[in-house]
């Protein structure tokens, strides 16, 4: 009996010795603090949890620079990157159209609605509209303002937020019901309406799918409704026909290609009218992704649990897993942050090849459309048929092309779906550009076999400030397909 009690007496021993080498925990004093319905001033929810509010603070601190490859984003080195420099071929696509302007890497979400107030002016010139994933305040102001939200020039909506919070982004409100601290989604017109349309029961959503559907908010591609005077009167979600889980690229561009309401801008180089998309971050995830068939949150990965003192909290400080040394990753995976980081960049290295690949390509089809709308112009006959057949096929690589370069993972929430949407982005483009070379040819034109994209036209002297591509940059197309500078 004595030997029978010996062993669980000494480890009864030895976690006590163990014990009493840690630190003390100490519980964080209770704050009996109430926070009133409808409260948007972050700092008032802060009274009652300071360790959340300085966390989601901390938004505003750059990242030490070198962590993550595509997405710099906002570091140390104080530099802004333009999106444009990087891709070129963008630069031509989206020529006519505030992305063709000014298009950077997004800083901290503590920078959203300040990115906003600092960017030429032509990306904001859809209205109040633009606000929308901006401030807290947007479900006050579409409530109070209808119609004139989303059509009013975007200062004049600014205006309307109390001039303290006229620069304060994403906040607590923003995901949050004051009375319990559940998630909750605050854009009832936008994402409530849109997973109606998915037929989603949201009472019985569970914690866990909240906790992807609050970054859902925003984190979605929409396009922008206009009237007959081309002015905003809406925010259109095209999930019709999809269901959830299954938001495929595919019925989005045939929602977004059939609405009428929602063509935003022309493109200049086809004189093309063109509805458009933007950071599709939760169709691409949820699309049978590997992570998203495990059951993995957004939050799991941009927000892990994290101990500050005896609090086990949320970490609010929302970066890539790959700024915060793959900690997030380190939940589940047992490898080391080095390995896990060379797996991340080496599915973003093979992203980027192929969206370049998907990007010149279509780029290249896009100045031989140019060409034929020239020669139309000068009386030249172009074979309707084929050229009808170029136009619809080079549309499908466009939106592809689009869809990928948007979404803020470079490739990494889908891989195996990024590759397929960009590949088929490719071969749209190489059998558009086959339809046009035909048509030209039975035109008695000839068709060099290099084509001159002129990037620096659309890159140099962009906007009303003027921009101009970075310094050192070099204009270059990876494939061979353009350029004669």
């Amino acid at each position: 009996m004595k030997k029978l009690l010996a062993w669980p007496l000494a480890m009864i021993a030895v976690a006590a010795l163990a014990g009493g080498c840690q630190p003390p925990e100490k519980t964080e004093a209770v704050r009996p603090v109430e926070i009133a319905k409808g409260e948007i001033d972050p700092a008032e929810w802060g009274k009652a949890f300071p360790i959340h509010y300085d966390m989601w603070k901390s938004t505003a601190e750059p990242t030490e620079p070198g962590k993550s490859k595509y997405k710099k984003g906002f570091d140390t080195d104080h530099i802004t990157y333009d999106k444009l420099s990087e891709y070129p071929f963008m630069a031509l696509l989206f020529n006519g159209w505030g992305f063709g302007v000014e298009y950077n890497e997004p800083r901290g979400h503590a920078y959203m609605l300040k990115d906003q107030v600092d960017i030429d002016p032509s990306r904001v010139g859809a209205g109040g509209v633009c606000l929308t994933c901006k401030t807290p305040y947007v479900p006050k102001l579409e409530a109070e303002m209808g119609r004139d939200y989303y059509a009013k020039p975007w200062d004049e909506v600014r205006h309307r937020i109390p001039e303290k919070h006229q620069e304060l982004g994403v906040s607590c409100i923003d995901c949050h019901d004051s009375k319990d601290m559940s998630l909750k989604i605050s854009r009832e017109f936008t994402l409530g309406k849109a997973l109606d349309v998915l037929g989603v029961d949201r009472s019985k959503l569970t914690h866990q799918e909240m906790r992807t559907l609050v970054c859902a908010q925003c984190h979605v591609t929409y396009s922008i409704n206009k009237d007959e005077n081309k002015k905003s009167v809406g925010v259109y979600f095209p999930w019709q026909g999809s269901s959830w889980g299954d938001i495929s690229v595919e019925n989005i561009i045939k929602q977004i290609r059939e609405d009428k309401t929602n063509k935003e801008w022309v493109q200049k180089v086809t004189g093309y009218k063109m509805p458009f998309m933007r950071h599709a971050e939760f169709e691409l995830y949820s699309r049978n992704s590997v992570h998203w068939m495990a059951g993995a949150a957004c939050a799991d990965c941009h927000m892990p649990y994290t101990k500050v003192g005896s609090a086990k909290v949320s970490d609010h400080r929302v970066m890539s897993p790959l700024k915060n040394d793959m900690k997030a990753c380190q939940q589940c995976h047992t490898e080391t942050p080095e390995w896990l980081r060379n797996q991340v960049i080496a599915i973003q290295d093979r992203t980027v090849s192929m969206m370049n690949r998907a990007g010149y390509a279509t780029a290249t089809v896009a100045k031989i459309i140019e060409k034929v709308h020239k020669l139309q112009e000068a009386g030249i006959t172009i074979d309707k048929d084929l050229y009808e057949k170029a136009k619809d096929l080079y549309m499908e690589a466009f939106f592809r092309t689009l869809y990928i370069g948007g979404e803020n993972s470079t490739g990494f929430h889908n891989p195996t779906e990024a590759m397929r949407i960009l590949g088929d982005a490719v071969a749209f483009a190489t059998k558009s550009e086959s339809f046009l070379r035909q048509a030209l040819t039975k035109a008695g034109q000839e068709v060099p076999t290099t084509i001159d994209l002129e990037l620096s036209k659309y890159l140099d002297g962009r906007g009303k400030k003027k921009l101009n591509r970075q310094p050192g940059v070099e204009i270059k197309d990876p494939f061979g397909v353009q350029d004669k500078f």
